[in-house]
């Protein structure tokens, strides 16, 4: 998803989002440590979008403020 898409949507729906995004980064670094996962970038990548999103919440709020 990009910055342009998360600015569109509500700030309820970008932390429900997040709440998805969180479990799929558990679930990459289980996999992880288990020797299951076999592209390392989506640990990042993740981290990525949860770190945007709550940027955009941010962003969102100072302007409703």
């Amino acid at each position: 998803m990009k910055i342009s898409e998360m600015r569109e949507k509500s700030v309820d729906e970008l932390q429900n989002a997040i709440v998805d995004w969180k479990k799929q980064l558990l679930e990459s670094r289980i996999q992880l440590a288990t020797n299951k996962l076999t592209n390392t970038s989506t640990i990042s990548k993740t981290k990525r979008l949860i770190a945007q999103a709550k940027t955009v919440i941010t962003e969102k709020e100072v302007q409703n403020a």
